[in-house]
């Protein structure tokens, strides 16, 4: 099984599909690197694509300890890139791998050349960070004492979830299955470290504002929790384009798989193209 070594010496698992410009897709907190399966077919075609589980999620290691932090993510996908000698390619992240190209944009910005940031921010809003940070810990605990399979049957009851379920039963149920069998001690690790550890976006906005990648930011107008940091990440960073997918909720890749395949479709061929600037001062509100 093929593996990247990280920094600290943990095995990270990834495939890999397809010749051309490099795509790394980063998943979020409950998906592994099967959840990119239709961008990997689709974007396979003219890319060099590759998708992997972050650590905690096999088949990747699941190491004991302290280890979980957002540097280790984000620094993880880096290393991913290093064992396949890439210098520089397109991230195309949700939610929690969202955060991950987010950081590699901020603090290795030469290894990115653009970043599509999906779902990204929830659990930002300053107002709430604690109340979100004590949540992450207890829900940390309920991976480690209820297991996968339990913690499953509430995370797809969540309101951001829901119109992945009513527009597709199937495809939600399947997702939700792929989570319980998630390494209980890899989930609560994650949880824990980085998604109750991590900046909020909104303590960042200097270096936001120095980001100069392109950037696609996406959407759901149904995902409550990512649309303030979505706008935020639009008005600051100073190459995003921002695309709000109607009726739609958290897991966009699966959720509008067709929609999400276009979007990106369209972001790197115009950044590839050399035809994705920095916004013209000219379009900006006076007042």
């Amino acid at each position: 099984m093929p593996h990247a070594t990280t920094r600290d010496d943990v095995r990270i698992y990834f495939e890999e599909a397809g010749q051309g410009t490099p795509i790394l897709f980063l998943h979020e907190f409950a998906a592994d690197y099967t959840n990119w399966e239709p961008q990997m077919r689709y974007f396979s075609r003219g890319h060099r694509c590759i998708t992997y589980s972050a650590r905690g999620y096999t088949p990747s290691d699941v190491p004991a300890g302290e280890v979980y932090s957002y540097e280790h993510f984000y620094t993880d996908a880096l290393a991913v890139l290093d064992h396949l000698r890439i210098e520089r390619a397109h991230l195309v992240g949700l939610s929690m791998g969202a955060y991950s190209s987010l950081q590699i944009g901020l603090n290795a910005p030469r290894r990115a050349l653009s970043m599509t940031l999906a779902g990204v921010g929830s659990g930002s809003e300053i107002a709430n960070l604690d109340a979100w940070r004590k949540q992450c810990r207890a829900n940390a605990e309920q991976f480690e004492t209820l297991g996968s399979a339990e913690v499953a049957k509430v995370t797809r009851e969540a309101p951001s979830r829901i119109p992945f379920l009513v527009k597709d039963p199937r495809g939600h149920a399947d997702f939700y299955a792929a989570l319980a069998r998630h390494d209980s001690r890899g989930s609560a690790n994650t949880m824990r470290g980085f998604q109750g550890g991590r900046p909020s976006i909104f303590a960042m906005t200097d270096a936001i504002k120095k980001a100069a990648t392109p950037a696609l930011i996406i959407c759901g107008d149904e995902d409550d929790p990512c649309v303030g940091a979505s706008l935020f990440l639009k008005k600051h960073l100073p190459a995003a384009g921002l695309a709000m997918f109607p009726k739609s909720g958290h897991v966009l890749n699966l959720e509008e798989p067709a929609l999400f395949n276009e979007s990106v479709e369209r972001f790197v061929t115009l950044v590839e193209a050399g035809r994705w600037p920095v916004r013209d001062a000219r379009s900006l509100a006076v007042g």
